[in-house]
């Protein structure tokens, strides 16, 4: 799996740890930014596709 950084305000760690741990949403730091990302793209590809710019819009290329 390949490994980035990013810079993140602390503020928004700070929060988005109190999900994090034994019997909360997410059981790391990493599955909590993979679980935000995944959603982020669904999100952009549902805008994409009612603008007519989706994948399936898009012309097969050879």
């Amino acid at each position: 799996m390949t490994k980035i950084s990013v810079e993140v305000p602390q503020h928004i760690l700070d929060d988005l740890k109190l999900h994090i741990g034994t019997d909360k949403k997410f059981v790391s730091l990493s599955d909590a930014i993979r679980a935000a990302l995944r959603k982020l793209l669904d999100s952009l590809d549902e805008i994409d596709n009612r603008h007519g710019r989706g994948i399936e819009a898009q012309p097969k290329l050879k």
